[in-house]
């Protein structure tokens, strides 16, 4: 075999590789071997056949197509290794020579682009800082109270706001009821701003039984377009009142919600929760926001096949995630109700995509420039992580991670050391 390489731009390789008469024939000689016991030929018993003969009879290029696939097979990998590349992309085969003196072949190939650093050290960053107020925590606590509230039917009052009314209605433009503006036993908190702006106050002082007209205009943005802009009447009818009931924000309270005696013991629970979030919010957003900056700041000429390859994994995630969670529903009918088809989709991803193949050339280039490794030791502590939150003893894990998913593990180990250089280099102001 001999190659040549020749580089063209954005980061695409072309290699010119030769087979000479002797590798090809050899590969002819297996392609026979593998069909001739499916070929008949008359006066032959089936597979008996000489080469000689079935290429008489078939042509002498009978068995190339798989004598290609054993040359590609055999002379590919060895060409991209001379050639010291690092391809991000299937090759592209063009065949331009082929028979008994050999085979000459074109392999195109993109390959992982060259990346130059910035200056971490010159790059700035606005700090990124969340904390627990007070009344973040009570709004945590109200919840809790939402959660438990009671509704309590009310039966000698009107509407009031804050209420919630059961009713009946249908809209009705210029006389005629329009889809979709019709409802039975609807639940309505009055002050929500469910509805149309203007249509819940009207209900206010209404009472069980009473039926109304509700007259409001859609706003002009309305997805409806044939309703958008439109005044409408809607015929109400209230069928009850409720309102929530709350329990009283008590010790007894938080030992019904919870696993502690005393209010005070919820709160202070609570609000460590909070802060241990807004920790974690902090953290990932401060890191986001720093690999933004040294990316924005460092040019890579990325290979489209590079990008298109992320946006693959980011389809298989997604048919995944349906399979679990939206049981009956295919990928094909979740991009229908989205109102995309399947290209549509892939371009929405694009700039995600983009983004994340840029952040992770850089790790890799910071990586690689400090020479970051993974000790056995975190290797094995990555593990019993794993063992620890799957209930699985290391071993089975590592048996069942196999090699891939240990490279794997070593390959997340290393990008966070890399992330942490990085942020340990770039100025937080």
């Amino acid at each position: 075999m001999n190659v040549t390489k020749e580089v063209k731009e954005h980061n695409e390789v072309v290699l010119n590789i030769t087979v000479d008469a002797e590798q090809f024939e050899e590969a002819v000689k297996k392609a026979y071997q593998k069909a001739k016991g499916q070929i008949t030929i008359p006066g032959f018993r089936k597979g008996k056949a000489p080469r000689s003969i079935i290429e008489k009879t078939y042509g002498e290029g009978v068995f190339y197509e798989d004598a290609l696939d054993y040359v590609f097979h055999d002379t590919y990998p060895n060409a991209i290794e001379e050639c010291e590349l690092d391809p991000v992309s299937s090759p592209e085969i063009d065949i331009k020579k082929i028979g008994k003196e050999g085979v000459e072949y074109t392999a195109k190939v993109y390959v992982k682009p060259e990346v130059t650093l910035c200056d971490l050290k010159g790059i700035k960053v606005e700090k990124v800082e969340y904390s627990v107020k007070d009344e973040d925590v009570d709004a945590e606590i109200q919840n809790m109270l939402e959660r438990v509230a009671r509704f309590v039917d009310i039966t000698d009052k009107p509407v009031e706001n804050g209420n919630i009314a059961v009713i009946d209605f249908e809209g009705f433009l210029d006389g005629v009821a329009f889809e979709g503006g019709k409802g039975e036993n609807h639940n309505l908190t009055i002050g929500s701003g469910e509805f149309i702006p203007g249509f819940e106050e009207q209900l206010i002082g209404k009472n069980i039984g009473e039926e109304c007209d509700v007259n409001v205009t859609f706003p002009e943005e309305y997805h409806a377009a044939d309703l958008a802009g439109k005044a409408v009447v809607f015929k109400v009818k209230i069928n009850g009142i409720k309102k929530k009931e709350y329990p009283a924000l008590d010790d007894e309270f938080a030992k019904d919600v919870s696993e502690y005696e005393t209010l005070d013991e919820l709160k202070k629970a609570t609000r460590e929760k909070l802060e241990e979030n807004a920790a974690k919010r902090t953290e990932n957003e401060q890191t986001n926001k720093v690999m933004e900056a040294v990316c924005e700041a460092t040019e890579i000429d990325i290979p489209d096949a590079m990008v298109q390859t992320q946006i693959d994994e980011y389809v298989q995630d997604m048919q995944y995630r349906i399979q679990m969670q939206m049981s009956g529903i295919t990928f094909e009918q979740y991009l229908q109700y989205t109102g995309m088809d399947i290209n549509q989709f892939r371009d929405s991803m694009k700039d995600r995509a983009l983004a994340d193949v840029k952040s992770r050339l850089v790790l890799e280039k910071v990586a690689l420039d400090e020479k970051l490794e993974a000790s056995e030791e975190e290797i094995n502590a990555e593990i019993a992580s794993i063992a620890e939150q799957y209930k699985m003893e290391t071993e089975k894990v590592k048996e069942l991670l196999g090699e891939n998913g240990l490279a794997n593990v070593k390959s997340d180990i290393v990008v966070k050391k890399a992330l942490n250089f990085i942020k340990e280099k770039v100025k937080i102001k």
